[in-house]
């Protein structure tokens, strides 16, 4: 009788590692909708729906659009701040303030130029004037800090919580070890209140300066953020080589990046992965093959069976839309739709209808499409 071999606890975790990572990306599920093509932008990032349904849309070079869906008809908005547009550098997010039909406050992240050849995220808020097409009264209420050189990795997502809470992506700048560090706010994801000033409840609040509008720390590339109906806060970020994740954010908890992922370094160097230390969170899903998640909102309607309260997340590489589940703390991906092209930002429209821009660059066009449900 022959005895089984015993390999080392190392090798036979590597060989589930590989066998893991070997494995292909789900296959495609069919659409439950028709992606109908609307417009098109030059370089779209971002979009907002207005209360009247006109659609505001961020254009990677320092544009702003007003676009009439209805009559297909756009006009650039003025008093857009300066941006440093160069790599993943430019203009970002755009997001109404929750009381916008009071106060018409639009909020805008965009790279901002620095001082010898540095940059770094910016988020301003300004009056949106319809009647004259500009932006008034614009206000800076948050930085990154420090800025420095390089093109990458600006994160600069937005997202406002339901007690009117400003939260903010800052990523890491592709400069790995400044996500562990509390003297400066790269890698980190911040909350604040609307006015850019530090609410109450901040885990760090005591230490001052920037690391007292910290909420969670050990972040890379986020690039979408998103609060669920029962308060949980998701964020997805691009992980290295292999490894993108889907976080549920935790007050003062810390991701572990660069210390730990799930995917390694692009130069081949490995990076041991989250279970090698449980004080750092682990994702509640990685990919590996990545998705390249952009762009991110959780549904809410009825006009696509089944996808009410869950997740929609564009996908570059990818070429797709994937939706995710949650269960409480847990999530998995549900499916993905092959789209055939990079999605840059998702979105939903005043009447359920989920809006999609495609990336542009790396062959997209920057469409802007809409997903009718299949009958």
């Amino acid at each position: 009788m022959r005895l089984p071999v015993r390999l080392p606890l190392a090798l036979v975790l590597a060989a589930v590692c590989a066998a893991a990572q070997a494995q292909p990306a789900p296959a495609a599920a069919p659409k439950p909708f028709v992606e109908r093509e609307i417009a098109r932008f030059d370089e779209p990032w971002a979009m907002a729906f207005l209360p009247d349904g006109r659609l505001l849309v961020s254009e990677k070079a320092g544009r702003l659009q007003l676009y009439d869906i209805a009559g297909d008809k756009r006009i650039r908005i003025a008093g857009v701040p300066e941006v440093a547009y160069g790599g993943q550098g430019g203009f970002g997010d755009v997001v109404l303030h929750p009381r916008f039909a009071e106060n018409g406050w639009v909020y805008l992240s965009y790279a901002e130029p620095g001082e010898g050849d540095t940059a770094g995220a910016a988020v301003a808020r300004a009056r949106l004037d319809l009647d004259n097409a500009r932006l008034a009264d614009l206000q800076v209420v948050w930085r990154q800090s420090p800025k420095v050189g390089g093109q990458g990795h600006y994160g600069h997502r937005i997202a406002f919580d339901r007690d009117g809470l400003l939260w903010i992506t800052s990523s890491e700048r592709q400069k790995f070890d400044p996500a562990q560090d509390m003297s400066g706010n790269l890698g980190k994801i911040v909350r604040l209140r609307d006015d850019g000033q530090v609410p109450d409840g901040n885990p760090l609040a005591a230490q001052g300066g920037v690391a007292a509008q910290v909420w969670s720390l050990g972040h890379r590339n986020m690039l979408g953020i998103a609060f669920a109906d029962d308060g949980r806060l998701w964020v997805h970020e691009m992980g290295p080589k292999g490894g993108d994740e889907l976080n549920l954010i935790a007050r003062g908890a810390n991701y572990g990046y660069p210390i730990v992922s799930n995917g390694d370094h692009y130069d081949g160097k490995p990076i041991p992965d989250h279970d090698t230390r449980p004080e750092f969170r682990a994702p509640a899903v990685t990919w590996n093959p990545v998705i390249s998640p952009a762009g991110f909102i959780i549904y809410r309607g009825d006009r696509y069976p089944g996808w009410n309260g869950q997740g929609l997340i564009g996908g570059l590489s990818s070429q797709s839309l994937v939706r995710v589940a949650f269960d409480g703390d847990a999530a998995r991906e549900a499916a993905r739709y092959d789209m055939g092209t990079r999605i840059r930002e998702v979105e939903q429209g005043p009447d359920g209808t989920v809006w999609l821009l495609e990336d542009g660059g790396r062959g997209a066009k920057g469409r802007l499409y809409r997903l009718e449900p299949a009958s």
